[in-house]
């Protein structure tokens, strides 16, 4: 019987040791030139801890309706871990399904991986260099080497060779990147993001969620608000968006609010902006944080005449026109809708809006969403309306396409509802006075589905992880 928290404690005993070696290696630098000393560049002074798992015999491969927490091959199994303290839950998961499955060895060493250094340096170590420059710390402690860093485990495109299987889609040096990515877009603690995320491209979106947030506070499992620009409220909360800070949206790109819980099974709301870059941007980093769930709750342009500013739009397919992931995910490889999350939206749908059956029907179409990365496609109709018309769509936005493609190609389930904001090939194109009207009257409700939604796929538990998002060779780990 393997002891999980043995395990997690020696992960993080081996990266607590490196970190701190480092931080002091590089203050004596700072302090006096004290170059540090040649072996801790070959010796694993400076590395990540390095998880390994070894299964001797050949596993028999019978289903057990997982779509993680399996190995299907005889072998060794290894990934390198940073933060350790933020991961202890979904590592603690991933080894007690292995480890009660499986008959295994397990085993956690320093690594050949090495930290670098600008991922060790927080607010107080950074204090301590002065003017040393990085260039001049990059000579003598580790770096970071983008050549080492990518996504050819999630992409397949990693060769084996006679090194161990990979434990995971992410390793430590690819994590340390992303986590301090999304501190720098979002303005937020990566320690703060929840497992059930939500991506808006309108700020008036955040209001309405920071609104909503405040009253929760108290109220149940929830124990903190926590945002971009400073915001924090621990404590229930009327009109919270007068807490929101003007300069977030200046400060930071993709500013993003937290509804915690301390399982962390609170709700992200990330305003990700307009196109497809951005989305493909967020996602990236979002990714090694390994969500539940992430959805796309924004705006679309009508396609059909029938539908009306305000109504609902239920992706069940997408036609990619982003080209943002061409190089990794073509755009013929289909992007599958997520049972579980399309049931989950129109259920929502349906508890929101006090409506069922065909009476919403008349205000949700469910239909194929096209992604464009052209923000005036209006202006060539003329060429594209018939591929429009070929695809069946029923909305068009830049944003959500790219998404579910992230969600495909990182495992994470995704899915998509969007309000009709305008119907630019029917004339009802975006006006001031038009514009405040539907935002007053349709977004409260449209958070609302998004926030229901993120509920009901939490009460699905492991249910909602679709083995469809599994690739043929996959790493064990979620």
């Amino acid at each position: 019987m393997h002891d999980i928290a043995k395990i997690l404690s020696d992960l993080s005993h081996v990266y607590a040791q490196s970190v701190a070696r480092l931080r002091e290696d590089i203050a004596r630098f700072a302090e006096g030139g004290a170059l540090p000393p040649p072996s801790r560049r070959h010796d694993g002074s400076y590395c990540y801890p390095e998880l390994r798992i070894r299964l001797a015999s050949e596993p028999d491969n019978v289903s057990t309706g997982r779509s993680f927490g399996r190995l299907t091959q005889r072998g060794t199994y290894a990934c390198t871990v940073t933060r350790p303290d933020l991961f202890a839950d979904y590592l603690a998961e991933q080894l007690e399904l292995i480890c009660g499955g499986y008959d295994v060895s397990v085993t956690v060493a320093a690594s050949r991986q090495e930290i670098p250094f600008p991922y060790v340096l927080d607010g107080a170590s950074a204090a301590q260099i002065g003017k040393v420059t990085p260039q001049e710390l990059a000579r003598h402690f580790p770096a970071t080497e983008l050549a080492h860093i990518g996504d050819e485990i999630a992409d397949g495109d990693y060769v084996i060779g006679d090194g161990p299987l990979p434990l995971s889609l992410f390793d430590g040096l690819r994590t340390d990147f992303s986590l301090a990515r999304l501190a720098h877009y979002t303005g937020t603690r990566a320690d703060d993001f929840q497992k059930y995320v939500l991506f808006t491209n309108y700020h008036r979106y955040v209001d309405e969620f920071v609104d909503w947030a405040g009253r929760q506070l108290g109220e149940g499992h929830h124990v903190a608000l926590s945002g971009a620009g400073g915001l924090y409220l621990d404590a229930h909360t009327e009109d919270a968006r007068a807490r929101l800070s003007d300069t977030a949206w200046r400060r930071h790109q993709m500013p993003a609010y937290h509804l915690i819980a301390p399982d962390k099974s609170g709700i992200t709301l990330v305003n990700i902006g307009v196109g497809p870059s951005n989305a493909k941007t967020i996602c990236d980093h979002l990714a090694v944080l390994r969500p539940e769930a992430w959805l796309m709750i924004g705006h679309c342009g009508g396609l059909r005449p029938t539908q009306k500013i305000g109504d609902y739009v239920l992706a069940h397919a997408y036609l990619r026109d982003d080209h943002v992931l061409d190089p990794v995910l073509p755009p013929e490889i289909p992007i599958p809708a997520i049972a579980e999350v399309q049931v989950a939206l129109a259920q929502a749908a349906e508890m929101v809006s006090g409506s069922g059956g065909a009476d919403l029907k008349t205000r949700m179409r469910t239909g194929t969403i096209v992604t464009t990365d052209d923000r005036n496609w209006e202006l060539r109709l003329s060429q594209t309306g018939k591929r429009l018309s070929l695809s069946r769509a029923v909305g068009i936005d830049m944003e959500s396409a790219t998404i579910a493609a992230q969600g495909y190609r990182f495992r994470v389930p995704y899915g998509t509802l969007l309000c009709v904001s305008d119907k630019p090939i029917h004339g009802e194109i975006k006006l001031p006075g038009q514009a405040n009207r539907f935002y007053e009257e349709a977004i409260a409700g449209h958070l609302a589905i998004g926030t229901t939604t993120c509920a009901l796929l939490k009460a699905q538990g492991a249910r909602l992880h679709s083995r469809k998002l599994r690739a043929f060779n996959e790493p064990p780990f979620r």
